[in-house]
């Protein structure tokens, strides 16, 4: 999946024209690629027009038209385009009410990286989490973490061939099991693999 480059990019006139269905398309698009992961966790798969809305919305929201500010944005976003043989997934641990998600993030500390995803007959593989920045201290884990699933050509080879493909988290505090993910949202994720043998 190619990385994003400015000419990939509307003008801040153009985005305010076509922001409304830009962004109808775009959160019809991230919908079939969300996975809950039990009740308090989300997983959404990121993938190149993800990544366009969020720069569009950066460039929109501080008015960057500079072309040395669009390069910054589009430096922090790149890295969450999948490169083929992985994915990039936005971890999201949700509890509505504060206190609770105060409590909960102190428990959780740590869930990040023991977030997963299993070809079926291959061994887990477990998130490489937060290669940009720590977002975890000594009290608390972040409500949002970054993901990188890495999977080896033989797991490609496999999901195309049609095997079952499942995923969850295994935390002392926050254990749940997919043992195989929704057919729509497997059909997807094949898409955003482009392994070649060498």
């Amino acid at each position: 999946m190619s990385k994003l480059v400015p000419s990939d990019l509307m003008s801040l006139e153009e985005y305010a024209r076509e922001r409304s269905a830009f962004r109808a398309r775009v959160l019809e698009h991230k919908r079939a690629r969300r996975l809950a992961v039990g009740p308090n966790v989300t997983w959404c798969f990121e993938d190149r027009l993800t990544m366009q809305y969020q720069v569009q919305e950066m460039l929109r929201a501080e008015r960057i038209f500079e072309p040395a500010g669009i390069a910054e944005e589009l430096a922090a976003y790149n890295p969450l385009i999948p490169d083929g043989s992985n994915w990039k997934v936005t971890l999201l641990i949700e509890f509505p009410k504060p206190a609770e998600r105060a409590r909960a993030l102190a428990q959780l500390k740590g869930i990040e990286d023991r977030c997963w995803v299993q070809v079926a007959g291959e061994p887990r593989v477990f998130a490489i989490a937060d290669e940009d920045l720590e977002r975890e201290n000594d009290e608390k884990t972040s409500a949002v973490h970054f993901l990188r699933f890495e999977l080896t050509p033989t797991m490609v080879v496999a999901l195309r061939a049609g095997a079952a493909l499942g995923a969850g988290v295994d935390h002392e505090h926050y254990r749940h099991t997919l043992d195989a993910l929704p057919a729509p949202l497997r059909a997807v994720l094949i898409t955003d693999l482009s392994w070649r043998r060498s």
